[in-house]
């Protein structure tokens, strides 16, 4: 039986994308009667041992008082013990350079090949989460992400925006499979719009509370809304302290404390009930290096779309991935809250538009990005892999 090494620095099970992400790649890859070891961190409450769809779990302990960057390295340096200690393995798929440096320059002495799945790097991300990183130490990052690049066998990635990010590294194009990430219908089905009559309209976001995703954009859109209805923005994610605490003083600043709603991660399986509770959904993705250069394939647009909702996301090339404007979401001009509020109060006086995109949103989800989808594609690249062996 083919043998995988699967590693990833995220909590699995939890709320976020990269969880769902990983879990569904997971299924995908049992499926094909492959042997998938999975190492990720542990929280301190999740089993040390432990098996998920199928796969085998291994959880490093984490010292929950160092620092990001400590912790990363530890972790890179459990994979390498572990390797150490563990031969046989046909490929090693990694999501970050932490350990995934090792994993490629030590594949012809250990003898597997390497796949490294590139979400989201380091020298581009971390600055939004730690603004005061130093600049120099995010330049050795970037250094070990074009190593780790370029010492892979196959990279895969979740956009367009993405490997051609990727390919101005100096990296083969070829080389990058591009996999956008997906939604189930067994967990996401369109649900009928709520009527509007007797209720204040709801406009929901899921996620991260990371700067990057432009929250800032959507309570500033807020004042103008209720000028003209009430609503209640939904923010629903989980944040770190001094991100909470920039977004609680953004909402006093404008004055709407009594129309917004700000809540902490909930469990995956229960986001749809979330959704069908809302009337529009808004992925606001600030216009910025994370977004337009290095890209991304946003979970939560695909889940807003395949559970029956009209969306509100800005123009930018990682959306239109996903979306055609005007047919299966409103497109906002990036940064604008003056247009995300304009487009918002278009579909909150209009319930026939409302139905339109969300019809329309929900069958092209759930026919062209399904997780389904997703594991097929992984698994081409892993016989192609397998081919070369």
């Amino acid at each position: 039986m083919t043998k995988i090494l699967y590693t990833a620095f995220d909590i699995v099970p939890s709320p976020k994308g990269a969880s769902t992400h990983i879990l569904h790649n997971i299924r995908g890859l049992v499926n094909r009667n492959f042997d998938v070891h999975l190492l990720t961190p542990n929280d301190g409450l999740l089993p040390a041992e432990d098996s998920i769809e199928g796969a085998r779990v291994t959880r490093i302990t984490q010292d929950l008082s160092q620092n990001f960057l400590a912790r990363a390295v530890h972790f890179g340096q459990a994979v390498a013990a572990h390797l150490a200690l563990h031969s046989g393995y046909d490929i090693v798929h990694y999501r970050n350079i932490w350990d995934g440096l090792f994993i490629a320059q030590n594949k012809s002495k250990l003898g597997y090949k390497t796949l490294f799945e590139v979400n989201g790097l380091p020298s581009i991300e971390l600055k939004y989460h730690y603004p005061g990183i130093d600049s120099e130490l995010l330049a050795k990052i970037k250094e070990q992400e074009i190593a780790t690049l370029h010492l892979s066998d196959a990279i895969i990635c979740p956009s367009n925006v993405t490997r051609d990010y990727i390919a101005s590294l100096g990296l083969n194009r070829k080389l990058v499979t591009v996999i956008p990430n997906g939604v189930s219908a067994s967990d996401f089905s369109p649900s009928p719009l709520p009527p509007r009559e007797g209720r204040v309209p709801v406009l929901l976001y899921i996620g991260t509370l990371a700067d990057w995703q432009g929250l800032d954009i959507v309570i500033k859109a807020l004042p103008k809304i209720l000028e003209q209805t009430p609503i209640q923005l939904r923010i629903v994610g989980r944040g770190r302290s001094r991100q909470r605490k920039i977004l609680s003083k953004q909402i006093r600043k404008l004055g709407v404390e009594g129309s917004v709603l700000v809540q902490p991660a909930i469990p995956h399986h229960e986001i749809p009930a979330l959704i069908a509770e809302s009337d529009i959904c808004v992925a606001p993705l600030g216009l910025n290096d994370r977004n337009v250069t290095q890209g991304a394939c946003p979970i939560k647009v695909l889940e807003y779309m395949a559970a029956g909702r009209p969306l509100l996301a800005p123009n930018m090339p990682i959306v239109r991935e996903l979306v055609r404007e005007d047919m299966d979401a409103l497109l906002f001009s990036p940064n604008d809250p003056d247009d995300l509020a304009r487009q918002a109060i278009m579909l909150l006086n209009d319930f026939e538009l409302s139905k339109r995109l969300a019809e329309s949103a929900s069958k092209r989800a759930l026919t062209k990005f399904t997780w389904h989808e997703s594991q097929k594609k992984l698994g081409k690249v892993y016989e192609k892999l397998l081919g070369g062996m």
